[in-house]
């Protein structure tokens, strides 16, 4: 029996067989390996106390301030707190010219114009969250219309969540083929898929809602919304960029990933950074792979950046209030 390795065309098509019918996508997901929690957890906690000298800390600011998706998310937003925000991001510290934009700012679909027009001229995406964001709960056609406006308002990219309660019916299928249907709704706008990794209980739920977004199409996939107890924590984090660093190895696409809510501090930051360096690697250290979904991190990071430069903390009165 030759041991030569499947080409890349017979990986891709396996792959493909794995979601011909809701039964092989369940025999596919359940076929991954189990996960072991407390390995998981102590592997990112080991890699979280990794030492970072003060070059590699400045280079590591200024990378964790290009990834980040500036974010507002509230009932309460205005066209005003939505310009002010796109400024921000275009001009994280006018004090210093040298420091990077941010990757995108974050809306929901109403306020996209706005962002557009706000980050107007410049590499600053406008992401916007759709698909009933966060509860989802809400008819295909009610979220691909919320897609469709976000899209023709002028969205970069879509941040869609899953529904967490077909994938925890076991109705894996249903999901595959709504994240599809988001996919192409959403036209050249990259795709984020959110899976609410706090609701989903268990790492094999997320391991395979993971393969189901990678599955279906998603350019990223992202553990949390921000609106639930549990958001983006270092070992599903670390779940995640596995199984983004497996996909590429079996499929040769490679998709990005986005840990969102909960991470504040600089310290918090490199800690992702390490991560993404030590398990998916290089290729995966660039905004256009790796954002972190944040609105008070971004402070934390100028403050800690000025500190580099000029040996002084400046305290939160130095950076604008969100």
């Amino acid at each position: 029996m030759s041991t030569a390795p499947a080409s890349a065309h017979a990986k891709e098509h396996a792959l493909t067989d794995a979601t011909a019918s809701e039964a092989t996508l369940r025999r596919f997901l359940h076929g991954l390996p189990g996960v072991d929690a407390v390995g998981l957890e102590a592997r990112a906690a080991a890699l979280g106390t990794r030492s970072i000298k003060t070059t590699a800390k400045a280079y590591a600011i200024d990378l964790a301030i290009s990834m980040i998706d500036l974010t507002t998310l509230e009932g309460a937003d205005t066209p005003g707190k939505v310009r002010a925000l796109g400024a921000k991001a275009v001009n994280p510290d006018p004090t210093d010219r040298t420091t990077p934009r941010t990757a995108a700012v974050c809306v929901y679909p109403d306020m996209v114009a706005t962002a557009k027009a706000a980050v107007a001229g410049t590499d600053v995406k406008v992401a916007s969250v759709a698909t009933a964001f966060p509860a989802g709960r809400a008819a295909l056609g009610v979220k691909l219309a919320d897609v469709r406006d976000a899209v023709e308002a002028g969205a970069d990219e879509i941040d869609m969540v899953i529904d967490r309660g077909a994938f925890l019916a076991g109705h894996y299928m249903k999901v595959y083929e709504e994240i599809r249907a988001v996919k192409e709704a959403s036209g050249s706008a990259r795709l984020k898929v959110i899976f609410e990794t706090g609701e989903l209980s268990t790492y094999d739920n997320i391991r395979r809602a993971s393969w189901i977004g990678m599955l279906a199409g998603a350019d990223f996939i992202k553990t949390s919304t921000g609106k639930v107890g549990v958001n983006a924590t270092p070992a599903n984090t670390l779940l995640m960029l596995e199984a983004v660093r497996d996909f590429r190895a079996a499929t040769g696409v490679q998709i990005g990933v986005k840990p969102a809510g909960g991470i504040r501090t600089s310290k918090d930051a490199v800690k992702f950074l390490v991560l993404v360096n030590e398990t998916a690697g290089e290729d995966w250290l660039d905004n256009h792979w790796f954002r972190f979904g944040a609105s008070s991190l971004l402070n934390d990071l100028l403050m800690q950046r000025q500190k580099l430069a000029t040996g002084r903390y400046s305290g939160p009165d130095y950076v604008t209030v969100d």
